[in-house]
């Protein structure tokens, strides 16, 4: 499945390029960047050339096989990827300027211990940017995703925006920036959530 993840299309490359252009606003020369869930590494290796370090990590050794390999071929240096979910990872509290969690959030179980761990490796002042579907409310489709992804391994976890929202607040988070494609209820909810100072 790797490998026809990392050849397959963005599937809304408009709204892809939005999110990627929002958080270039929070990237520095000394940005510390942490991603869970980075899949074959493109938003990190994008992000890469902004930053003093990434470290992306990904649950599937495939999956950081063929990041490992893109970021070779672009020839970056300040790029780390490791083959761990975010469960693993054992960051130093107050390490991080910036977390991402994209297109992740809807697949892990514990989201709000995801949270907290998120919320206690940021710096103060760091942000937690997320993009991910929330389902809630939309029955039908979900009964029908469930269905899909549990042939996959995978488990899908149904939220509404407002229910994510939430949860990042009672982690200790103040909601940000908040953006869904032309307010359509199917397509991910862009959320940017920060820690206070």
């Amino acid at each position: 499945m790797a490998g026809r993840y990392s050849k397959s299309p963005v599937a809304d490359e408009a709204s892809y390029q939005v999110k990627l252009e929002k958080t270039r606003e929070y990237l520095h020369s000394d940005t510390e960047l942490f991603e869970f869930g980075c899949g074959t590494g493109s938003t990190a290796i994008t992000h890469a050339p902004l930053v003093k370090h990434v470290l992306a990590t990904d649950g599937s050794v495939k999956m950081i096989t063929i990041a490992k390999e893109k970021a070779a071929a672009a020839q970056l240096q300040n790029i780390t990827f490791e083959a761990k979910t975010i469960d693993e990872c054992t960051p130093p509290s107050n390490s991080y300027d910036v977390v991402l969690g994209m297109s992740i959030l809807h697949l892990i179980k514990n989201k709000e211990e995801v949270f907290t761990k998120v919320h206690d490796m940021l710096k103060p002042g760091g942000v937690f940017i997320s993009s991910t579907a929330c389902l809630g409310g939309i029955s039908i489709f979900v009964t029908l995703l469930t269905k899909v992804s549990g042939l996959f391994g995978l488990t899908l976890r149904a939220f509404t925006s407002e229910e994510l929202q939430a949860s990042l607040v009672t982690a200790g988070f103040e909601i940000e920036h908040v953006w869904q494609p032309n307010g359509d209820g199917i397509k991910a909810v862009f959320l940017i959530a920060k820690k206070g100072n």
